[in-house]
């Protein structure tokens, strides 16, 4: 960190403590009375309503002063309770997300690499890193998962992992959907999501919840309780759930396998590729929310996580005659042949599908030659996963002091905070070719680890009912590891010489010199204020600076403002009717993401379909600022910019809410994969040089850059009427991203298109809950998505309404009987019409999956 900005951010960390304490200082010693305003914020909504989106739940995020309902926020806010997420028949809360709140979407990623253990997520079209996460109001650290195969909107992201938190562990879900890096930090660009825990000191519950989709694959289950242990005083709410999924196919047999067993080759497997989702196996999460009252001025808190999973998700077939640097070297004219002895040997000519039976008999009778057809001889297709086990603590102490001298005393927060994510990743039922038959069929490429410390001291000061400020600063140190994998996985074999890949194909293991550890920390100073210039106008303002040792400093602010119109108007006795409620809002921010350091220094190898080339290609990503990189334009990596606006409004009569907010996202030197070059030889020898082992083999590289600029507009609606006994709530999103500027060398019409068109532009949903007696309840959902383009496929899909139905019983007191379908009317994405090349039956990046019907049950019990 440069020594300008140390003296920098410590200079105005001084200057805001003065600003705070001297203001505080010169206030009268009695306490204003409250306003009716400042009343309603503080007030609680004893009668919940049922709706999925509450506009009356009181919220902390978006501003640190006093909790306060969506409704009088300055900005726009979702609320999820625990509740409405019991709802679901699924048991990932990203799946959850996706029903509730249509600008959150997620899809299966069948084959996607690292993508298939950490599934990449997107609020308001943009990429998963573009939201930050908190729990209980403090950061979460991100997932040790890039994103090297994302559909185009998510290629090279570095997301967290929500599906290590369990749904049973969360009182409410508050989601901002505003731009909020002036007041959070880097990330906080597409909004930010706040996950509430539990904290009751009492009672508790107990679920089961299995399903099977109506194919009759793809079973779950999922077991969860959670619990309440202590006092008011010393309390602890602790979580758990255990489960685990089937996986699904949805595949046709590919063309070329097809031909293979018309040429007589009863070895293929059918299908030879597995489109679905993948294995999930002992799926663990436990969350403990635990505090103690100190003193009667000092509490302590804290939270704390582990989660462990094994997921196992499917890769491309390799075709016994065609597959290059395995079976062959010139596309599957002849069957490439190993000399185990030294020295040339012709390889087999291969003619409808067939190689050359006389040839190849007396290769298999020589033990000195070798073809991969012994091993394989209907091909193979390998199988990828990761253990991924994700922990984190934090631990805090917060209280009030100089009570006796301010006002209302000064309000203080210190906390220490470190998480952890660790991808354990490993393929299997594939090769190292150039070991020939000596190769390992299953293999551990190595570990990816992510780790994140941070420090935070805040400081909070009411100093009156129409003025509140708060300030604080941050020490955060991010850190990224590559651990180096087995030997073989990363090898430069005997007979590479003789056109055989190195390394395990199709996803290459780390080797020594590609392997290593970065760091980078930064620190960070903001304030905070709340103004009433009048008694029903709000405005909020932040500053923020940061100062990373990397790339520099950055300065970010917020603006933020509602007006009560209905109360002005009243106050001036132009209306008189109390029970209608109209309030503006808005705000206007700057924001800011920092390149990771995985992003910065990682190398990797994998294994994707051209349909360009109509065949698999060896795709290495690189360090921008390598020397294969520099030579097309790669350079040092800088953060992300962006500007956000927001204008909305809310509107209440008789308990009828609606809130209709547009946004404009503007984001310069955006980051993410550029389009893929050619490997010259001169950067296959730098490659090399750098411990890229599969150098020799890969087609084509890739590099993180900043090179391009994208828009982002959209309006989001929310509407929830009341009605006998139950309730309606119908939201609305549409999105649409342009990209403004970009580098021609660096990023191909394809990936524009992809950033543009990759998700639906608009999505929907309405839902119905009705209390049929004092026992039975229903709920009833449909969902709107719509159009999408397929990059993988070239082709656009048009958009589907799904419906969602569940039925709950109360047998007895506490315990519920719930049946549901998700998807009731089986109904799947438009079939690909070029399944035949890859044998995907449907577009494999659906936004509501491509799996059918999903059947499930739920036995819950409260005490």
């Amino acid at each position: 960190m440069s020594q300008t900005g140390k003296i920098t951010l410590v200079s105005l960390s001084v200057i805001v403590l003065l600003f705070v304490l001297s203001t505080a200082m010169a206030q009268e010693s009695t306490e204003a009375e409250m306003s009716d305003e400042m009343e309603a914020d503080m007030s609680s909504d004893t009668a919940a309503e049922e709706e999925v989106i509450e506009l009356e739940e009181q919220v902390v995020i978006g501003s640190r002063a006093r909790p306060r309902s969506v409704i009088d926020s300055a900005v726009p806010i979702d609320t999820i309770r625990g509740d409405d997420l019991a709802k679901q028949g699924v048991t990932d809360l990203q799946d959850m997300f996706r029903n509730l709140v249509p600008s959150y979407n997620v899809n299966t990623q069948p084959i996607s690499d690292a993508g298939t253990v950490v599934r990449p997520a997107n609020l308001r079209g943009l990429a998963p890193d573009h939201t930050l996460v908190l729990v209980n109001n403090k950061r979460r650290h991100r997932a040790a998962v890039i994103h090297w195969l994302g559909n185009g909107l998510a290629d090279g992201a570095q997301g967290p992992d929500l599906s290590a938190i369990p749904a049973i562990a969360l009182k409410q879900v508050e989601i901002l959907r505003d731009g909020a890096a002036a007041q959070y930090g880097s990330d906080a660009i597409a909004g930010v999501m706040n996950f509430q825990l539990k904290d009751s000191h009492e009672g508790g519950s107990f679920e089961f919840k299995p399903g099977i989709y109506q194919y009759g694959d793809g079973r779950q289950y999922a077991v969860a309780g959670n619990i309440g242990l202590g006092s008011q005083e010393t309390w602890a709410n602790l979580s758990l759930e255990y489960g685990g999924s089937d996986p699904t196919i949805r595949s046709v047999q590919r063309d070329d396998a097809k031909a293979l067993v018309a040429a007589g080759n009863d070895r293929v497997r059918d299908p030879a590729q597995i489109w679905g989702q993948p294995i999930v196996e002992d799926d663990l999460k436990f969350f403990a929310n635990y505090g103690s009252v100190l003193t009667d001025n000092i509490d302590f808190y804290g939270h704390a996580n582990y989660a462990s999973k094994r997921v196992d998700g499917g890769f491309y077939f390799r075709n016994p005659n065609t597959r290059s640097g395995v079976f062959s070297t010139d596309g599957g004219e002849t069957l490439l042949v190993g000399n185990l002895a030294g020295g040339e040997y012709p390889n087999i000519p291969i003619t409808n599908d067939v190689p050359d039976p006389d040839e190849l008999a007396k290769v298999f009778a020589d033990p000195n030659l070798f073809t991969f057809q012994e091993m394989f001889p209907g091909g193979f297709t390998p199988r990828f996963g990761a253990d991924a086990v994700d922990s984190s603590v934090l631990v805090g102490i917060k209280g009030n002091a100089l009570e006796s001298m301010l006002t209302s005393g000064l309000g203080w927060d210190l906390s220490g905070y470190f998480g952890r994510h660790h991808a354990d990743f490993f393929i299997y039922n594939t090769v190292n070719a150039s070991l020939g038959p000596d190769t390992p069929t299953d293999f551990n490429p190595g570990d990816y680890i992510q780790t994140d410390y941070n420090l935070n001291f805040d400081l909070t000061y009411p100093l009156s009912d129409m003025l509140f400020l708060a300030s604080g600063v941050e020490y955060r140190n991010e850190g990224f590891e590559v651990v180096e994998g087995q030997r073989e996985s990363y090898q430069i074999g005997p007979l590479a010489g003789q056109g055989f890949s190195a390394a395990s194909n199709g996803f290459s293991g780390f080797s020594q010199i590609a392997a290593g550890e970065w760091n980078r920390a930064n620190v960070a100073a903001y304030l905070e204020s709340e103004v009433r210039p009048l008694k029903h106008w709000l405005v909020g303002l932040a500053v923020r600076g940061e100062d990373f040792e990397d790339f520099g400093q950055t300065f970010n602010y917020k603006v933020a403002t509602n007006i009560g119109v209905t109360d002005f108007l009243e106050d001036a006795n132009m209306i008189a009717n109390d029970e209608m409620i109209l309030k503006l809002r808005g705000s206007y921010s700057t924001g800011f993401r920092a390149p990771t350091p995985g992003q910065q220094n990682t190398f990797n190898v994998t294994t994707e379909f051209n349909f360009e080339k109509d065949d698999l290609v060896n795709n290495g990503t690189i360090p921008s600022t390598n020397r294969a990189a520099a030579l097309v334009g790669g350079k040092a990596l800088e953060p992300e910019t962006s500007t956000n606006f927001t204008s909305g409004f809310t509107f209440e009569v008789r308990d009828i809410n609606l809130t209709i907010d547009l946004f404009d996202v503007r984001m310069k030197d955006r980051l993410a994969l550029s389009q893929d070059f050619a490997l010259s030889e001169e950067q296959k020898d730098e490659l090399l040089k750098a411990g890229v082992t599969s150098a020799a083999n890969l087609q084509e590289f890739r590099f993180f850059t900043n090179d391009f600029d994208t828009t982002t507009q959209g309006i989001d609606v929310v509407l929830t009427v009341p009605v006998p006994n139950g309730d309606v709530t119908a939201v609305y999103n549409r999105t649409e991203t342009t990209v403004t500027d970009h580098n021609p060398e660096t990023l191909d019409d394809l990936r524009i298109k992809e950033l543009e068109e990759n998700l639906p532009r608009q999505r929907g949903s309405l839902t119905v809950t009705q209390s049929i007696t004092s026992q039975w309840s229903v709920l009833g959902r449909s969902s709107y998505y719509g159009d999408w383009y397929d990059s993988e496929d070239d082709e656009t899909y048009t958009g589907k309404v799904l419906f969602d139905l569940e039925s709950s019983y109360m047998a007895s007191a506490g315990l519920v009987i719930t049946i549901g379908v998700q998807n009731l009317l089986n109904t799947y994405p438009d079939e690909n019409p070029k399944s035949g090349n890859i044998g995907n039956q449907y577009g494999q990046f659906s936004p509501f999956g491509f799996n059918g019907a999903f059947w499930y049950a739920k036995f819950g019990y409260t005490f």
